[in-house]
């Protein structure tokens, strides 16, 4: 199987790049980042951070039987359900 690999490219301000200087394999690292970045984005907005307003509409149904709550222990917010 003959598998070619795209290339994208993209600015960067002063400070990010003088602060991956050090590093040695740029490409890999930012590959690294971009796909720990995916595996941790929310599902729901796939990481933009924003709802649509159907999303919203099933969130605010969701949260009608879950709440928000802080862990005790690493005080990170996560859902509760109120079942």
């Amino acid at each position: 199987m003959n598998r070619k690999e795209d290339v994208i490219s993209f600015k960067v301000d002063a400070s990010l790049r003088k602060a991956m200087e050090g590093i040695s394999n740029r490409s890999e690292f930012i590959r690294n980042a971009i796909l720990a970045a995916l595996d941790n984005a929310c599902p729901l907005c796939n990481g933009t951070g924003i709802l649509n307003p159907h999303q919203k509409q099933h969130m605010e149904r969701f949260l009608a039987h879950h709440t928000l709550e802080k862990c005790q222990n690493c005080h990170e917010v996560f859902l509760k359900c109120l079942k």
